[in-house]
């Protein structure tokens, strides 16, 4: 008996109760067997149906869950044997000295920042114990708001009567000026211009940052007329946050009051959250000179040394943009590169759109995708004690009762050595989906991964025999007939005559042929 040729080797791979018989999808060879059909067959084939139907819709709801894209937040605490010191920034309520305020300055800012007309000048300089205007003042073409806080503002040279921090003497020199709507302020332990990050590896208080300051009362501006920018309050005003964060201190700092040793127990909580599809954080920094229009596809991440991007940075800069639109200028904390707004565009737009923009709320800034939060607990305990009293008084050559209405100390530690995790994850993982898929295929219809590649090698194999087969098989059929054609004998002598086969020649030609043929008798 001959073996089987390649084309019946096809023939039989192809076929789909060969197929059946081999496969090891559960069930298959039971409805695809060779014989008639019966009730059991039948039987066989509702089973299958209906596995792979509760298969399929299983998989069907797998998937429409997975793209739903849950996520889940879990909550951790975690030991550290150091962790790193936050960014403190310190401001003093009281944005101008008195004593440093000129003719000049009243007359560029006194309508901005103290709601003085002009004619109101001079009572303002007598309450201030200064002399009018000379006759014939001329105030300068120029003014810089800028300069002006740096100038008259409360200097930490001024304030700081004491710090240390884990017990080592500190002074003016660890603190960075940075400017905020306050005016300016001071931050310990930013790490500007790449200043290393300070540690701590103990918790309890004494062993963080401990200043003593100075808040200066007689330096405050007297009160003149009830302004929407009045302050009744004296202190300072200090935030706590991570040095990728610029501080918002008129919105999130916290006030320390003189008079008073304030506590302050921190607790660093590190943030995780997720990006879209299954969040909406964000870490692409934003540049405030540039406002995309609405029409405009999202650029790629910036690659300038911009900082981190920070939820309180995004709203720093939506503020700095929608300054700029309206008023084609920048506040002075502002960052960006518009010009710094004049007094007169001050008063007249910048804090007044500023303002409405904050009670409107109209900053989308998603959440960082990751962050850094300080939790706080404050506590608080009279200075200066009667004993102490007589003793501060002489070594700082002040009277005990300026003490009492000017001196704060401020104590800021961590409580312990740990810190909270809260991290976003996914809460179904591709690697779930595919196993709940695969528990699901061996559960209702016995298959697997390669299952799967037999099937799909069946079907390469009938596309093989039942497509390509036919046009090899037609080709090939055409081929044998132009050959049988080709293999006749030519009844034509001369290269160049026509050469036709017997039955297609002339009559003429066989008669011809037929008289120089000798007849045999």
């Amino acid at each position: 008996m001959k073996p089987p040729g390649p084309e019946e080797a096809r023939l039989r791979a192809s076929d789909l109760h060969v197929f059946a018989s081999s496969c090891t999808l559960h069930g298959l060879g039971h409805v695809f067997g060779p014989g008639r059909l019966t009730v059991r067959r039948g039987l066989w084939a509702v089973a299958v149906l209906l596995s792979v139907a509760t298969f399929l819709y299983q998989v069907a709801d797998r998937v429409s869950y997975y793209q739903e894209f849950h996520h889940q937040t879990a909550l951790d605490e975690r030991e550290s044997h150091r962790l790193t010191f936050p960014a403190i920034t310190l401001c003093n309520i009281n944005p101008l000295r008195r004593s440093r305020l000129t003719h000049n300055d009243l007359h560029w800012a006194g309508p901005a920042l103290l709601g003085l007309d002009p004619a109101e000048h001079t009572a303002f300089l007598r309450a201030l114990g200064r002399p009018p205007a000379p006759p014939g003042f001329m105030p300068s073409p120029t003014f810089d708001m800028a300069q002006l806080y740096a100038r008259a503002g409360h200097t930490l040279d001024d304030m700081l009567l004491d710090c240390s921090y884990r017990g080592q003497p500190c002074g003016p020199e660890n603190f960075t000026a940075i400017f905020t709507r306050m005016g300016q302020c001071y931050t310990f332990n930013s790490g500007a211009d790449g200043a290393e990050l300070l540690t701590i590896t103990k918790g309890g208080a004494g062993n963080g940052l401990e200043i003593m300051l100075d808040v200066q009362q007689e330096e405050y501006l007297p009160m003149w007329k009830d302004m929407e920018e009045t302050l009744f309050e004296v202190g300072i005003r200090v935030q706590i946050h991570s040095q990728e964060e610029p501080p918002l201190i008129d919105q999130l700092g916290f006030g320390v009051a003189p008079g008073y040793q304030t506590f302050v127990s921190c607790q660093q909580q590190q943030l995780s959250f997720l990006p879209p599809p299954w969040g909406d954080c964000s870490s692409v920094s934003l540049d405030p000179d540039f406002e995309p229009e609405p029409s405009d596809p999202p650029g790629p991440p910036s690659t300038s040394s911009s900082p981190p991007y920070s939820l309180t940075g995004c709203r720093l800069v939506c503020e700095t943009r929608y300054v700029a639109r309206k008023c084609g200028c920048r506040m002075m904390h502002m960052p960006g590169s518009a010009p710094v707004c004049s007094p007169q565009q001050h008063k007249d737009c910048a804090s007044a759109a500023l303002d409405a923009m904050q009670r409107k709320d109209a900053c989308a800034c998603p959440n960082p995708c990751a962050s850094t939060r300080y939790a706080k607990e404050l506590s608080m305990v009279r200075i200066p004690s009667r004993a102490a009293a007589r003793y501060l008084a002489r070594k700082f050559n002040r009277s005990e009762a300026y003490i009492a209405e000017n001196v704060l100390v401020l104590d800021i530690f961590f409580e312990a050595l740990n810190y909270e995790l809260v991290e976003q994850k996914k809460a179904y993982e591709m690697s779930a989906l595919l196993g709940d898929i695969g528990g699901q295929m061996g559960l209702f219809i016995g298959a697997s991964l390669l299952t799967i590649l037999e099937i799909l090698d069946y079907l390469c194999e009938v596309f093989q025999d039942r497509v390509l087969g036919y046009f090899w098989n037609r080709r090939r059929s055409q081929k044998h007939s132009s050959t049988n054609l080709a293999s006749h004998p030519s009844l034509c002598r001369h290269q160049d005559s026509l050469c036709l086969p017997p039955h297609l020649l002339p009559c003429h030609a066989l008669q011809s042929f037929a008289i120089f043929t000798p007849i045999k008798s």
